[in-house]
């Protein structure tokens, strides 16, 4: 996977999840770091840096972001020769950090 790919999957996943359980997290992380609770929309102006980096923009030297748990979908694997199910459909756990517009600039 080229970096480009990367980055278009990374900014897929932010703005295209379901889950709204981080929300309550995400909101104090950056409320604490001084960032005002009206001006947080995750999945809008709250990205990974992988989907900062999809829309043109960078992370601020020294800013830090908060981080989530979120889960990823793995696919059932099978073996070629006998069919067998070698890993199961499911989800996984997946730790990210996540940085508000604020803390990016334009690249």
């Amino acid at each position: 996977m080229t970096t480009l790919e990367m980055r278009a999957e990374a900014l897929s996943r932010a703005q295209g999840g379901q889950s709204w359980s981080n929300y309550p997290a995400l909101i104090a992380g950056f409320v604490e770091k001084g960032i005002p609770e009206d001006q947080i929309a995750p999945r809008e102006n709250v990205l990974t840096f992988q989907a900062w980096r999809a829309l043109k923009r960078h992370v601020k030297r020294g800013e830090h972001g908060v981080r989530v748990t979120t889960w990823i979908p793995i696919a059932e694997t099978r073996n070629p020769d006998t069919g067998e199910v070698t890993r199961k459909a499911g989800r996984r756990p997946w730790s990210a950090v996540v940085f508000h517009v604020s803390q990016t600039e334009a690249d």
